[in-house]
C-alpha cells in the first residue's frame, strides 16, 4: 500500500475525570505547561480540555461536562486513560480513505474546522479497545491548538523536566488478539514489524507475555503491542485488562537527553517509580559494557540499562498514574540503541509483580 505520510506524533489525548486537577498534576509532577484551553468560557458546552506541552510532547487532558457525554462514559468504564493518538499527516482525507479501504473502521470522517486562525483538518479510525487514531493536518492553522481552544500562555518555557518527544506507545490486547492487531497496523496503516518477543523472552516465575513492535516506515512512530501468555498467576497484562475493562494503552515512553537530571527532577516533584533490587547494579558494566553515566547515580535513582547492536539505552518506569493499576509512563534515554530494554524485562516484570502482590492481584 502507499504511505500514510505520517510526520510525527501530533498529540496524545487523555480522557480524565477532572481535567482541571489533572492539568495541575501534569504541571507540578512532570513539568508540563498549560498552553491552551477550551471549556465553558470559550464556548465549549460539552467538554473541557487542557493542552499540556513539554519539549515536542503535546498532551490533551479532556473531561466531559455532563455524565452522559461519551468522554464521561469512557472514564466511567476505563478510569483515566489515554484515548486518542494524534498523528500529523500531510493529507487527512487520503489517510482516512487509505486506511478505511484497507479494513480500518472509520470513527470521524474527514472534517474541516475553521476560525480566525485558519483551517484545522482531522479524521479518525478505531484501533484496539476504544482507542482512536486521529489524523491531523494543521499546516493551514495558526491557532493555539484547534478551533474552540484559546491560548493560555503567550510566553512559556517548554523545557520542563527535560522530556523531549514521545518515543513509543504501548498497547495491551486480550489473549489471542495480538496477531489481529499486528495485521491491522501492517495492512491498514502500512507499518512494519520491528521486533517480536515471545513468552520465553518475557517471563518470570509466575507470568509471561508476548509482544510485537510495529513501526511506520520512517521508524518515527512505534507501537509495541502486548498480549498475555499462560502462566502460574495473573500477569501484569491480565491485571491491566481487568481494571481497564478491555484493551487499551498501557504506557507511554517519553524520551530525554539527560535521564539522570530528568528523573532527579521528577522524583523531587513527588513522582514515584518502580524500583529494582540494588543487586541489579552489581557487575552492571560487565553485563552491558562501558557506559558514560555514573553507576552509583543510576542505582540511587533506580534507572535500568540495556544494550543492543547499535548502542545502549537507559530507562525507568513510573508507578501507575491513577488508582486503577493501568496507565503508567516510561522515561527513556537512547544512546543510539533502537531496542526496548529486552535485557531488563525480567527485572522490570519482577518489580511489577511485587507491586501486583501488594495490590492483591498477583
Amino acid at each position: 500500500m502507499s504511505s500514510l505520510s505520517i510526520q510525527r506524533f501530533d498529540h496524545l489525548e487523555f480522557y480524565v475525570g477532572n481535567a482541571k486537577q489533572a492539568a495541575r498534576f501534569y504541571s507540578s509532577g512532570f513539568g508540563f505547561i498549560n498552553t491552551a484551553y477550551r471549556g465553558l468560557e470559550t464556548g465549549s458546552r460539552e467538554v473541557a480540555s487542557y493542552v499540556m506541552e513539554q519539549g515536542n510532547i503535546r498532551f490533551i487532558l479532556s473531561s466531559g461536562l455532563m455524565p452522559d457525554h461519551p468522554i464521561s462514559q469512557s472514564v466511567m468504564k476505563h478510569g483515566d486513560h489515554a484515548a486518542v493518538i494524534g498523528l500529523e499527516v500531510l493529507d487527512v482525507a487520503s489517510s482516512y480513505e487509505l486506511t478505511t479501504s484497507q479494513g480500518g473502521i472509520g470513527a470521524i470522517e474527514p472534517t474541516e474546522a475553521e476560525d480566525n486562525y485558519g483551517v484545522f483538518r482531522y479524521a479518525a479510525i478505531h484501533a484496539y479497545g476504544n482507542v482512536l487514531i486521529k489524523f491531523v493536518d494543521r499546516s493551514d492553522y495558526a491557532g493555539a491548538f484547534a478551533p474552540e481552544f484559546v491560548s493560555r500562555s503567550a510566553q512559556f518555557d517548554r523545557s520542563g523536566a527535560g522530556l523531549k518527544v514521545i518515543d513509543h506507545i504501548v498497547g495491551n490486547v486480550e489473549l489471542g488478539q495480538l496477531e489481529k492487531w499486528v495485521q491491522f497496523f501492517a495492512k491498514t496503516m502500512g507499518f512494519e514489524m520491528l521486533v517480536h518477543f515471545d513468552d520465553q523472552a518475557i517471563s518470570t516465575e509466575y507470568s509471561a507475555l508476548t509482544s510485537s513492535v510495529m513501526q511506520d516506515r520512517t521508524g518515527t512512530i512505534k507501537f509495541p503491542i502486548n498480549e498475555p501468555a499462560n502462566g502460574k498467576r495473573k500477569s501484569q497484562i491480565e491485571e491491566f485488562l481487568e481494571f481497564h475493562q478491555g484493551a487499551g494503552i498501557q504506557h507511554i515512553a517519553l524520551s530525554t537527553e539527560d535521564i539522570i537530571e530528568t528523573v532527579s527532577q521528577l522524583q523531587a516533584s513527588g513522582m514515584e517509580f518502580l524500583q529494582v533490587p540494588t543487586t541489579y547494579y552489581d557487575n552492571l558494566e560487565q553485563r552491558v559494557g562501558k557506559i558514560d553515566e555514573p553507576i552509583d547515580e543510576l542505582a540511587r535513582l533506580g534507572i535500568l540499562v540495556d544494550r543492543d547492536r547499535e548502542g545502549y539505552l537507559l530507562q525507568i518506569f513510573t508507578q501507575t498514574l491513577q488508582d486503577r493499576p493501568t496507565l503508567f509512563f516510561e522515561i527513556i534515554q537512547r544512546r543510539k540503541a533502537r531496542g526496548f530494554g529486552e535485557g531488563n524485562f525480567k527485572s522490570l516484570f519482577e518489580a511489577i509483580e511485587r507491586e501486583q502482590a501488594l495490590r492483591g492481584n498477583l
